[in-house]
């Protein structure tokens, strides 16, 4: 199971989140209050399903010897309050000289990366109390 860690103190919304290496910083912008010294939380789960497809698209790439130059994910994120779903939009750039088939075949292939398929089933959540 991953595990991060976020902490927040008396710095109004600015948010330090560690994992087990690394730590970011999430924010929000200054028109709600915040400072904005980092991403939004949904900037930042846009960016682990981006950051997710150009990884996976890599990995598949790589393992079938395919030149693929570079893969961009544009991943934009809204939320219908009445309806209570929400739309995850991606635009994918593919750079390399790839055939059309490989092509399609990286679009296919970028909806099956880890992140996707986690938000794309139910998800559960279990939330406990810890005292300090």
């Amino acid at each position: 199971m991953s595990t991060v860690t976020a902490r927040i103190e008396r710095t109004p919304y600015e948010t330090h989140i560690s994992g087990e290496t690394q730590v970011i910083v999430a924010d929000e912008p200054f028109d709600v209050g915040g400072l904005d010294r980092g991403m939004r939380p949904t900037e930042l789960l846009c960016s682990a399903l981006a950051s997710c497809i150009v990884i996976t698209l890599r990995m598949y790439a790589d393992r079938k010897g395919w030149p693929l130059e570079s893969a961009v994910a544009h991943v934009g994120y809204a939320r219908d309050v009445e309806s209570n779903r929400s739309l995850f939009t991606t635009q994918l750039i593919l750079n390399g000289d790839l055939s059309e088939d490989q092509r399609l075949r990286l679009r296919e292939i970028a909806d099956r990366c880890p992140i996707h398929k986690a938000l794309k089933n139910p998800i559960d959540f279990d939330t406990v109390l810890i005292e300090p």
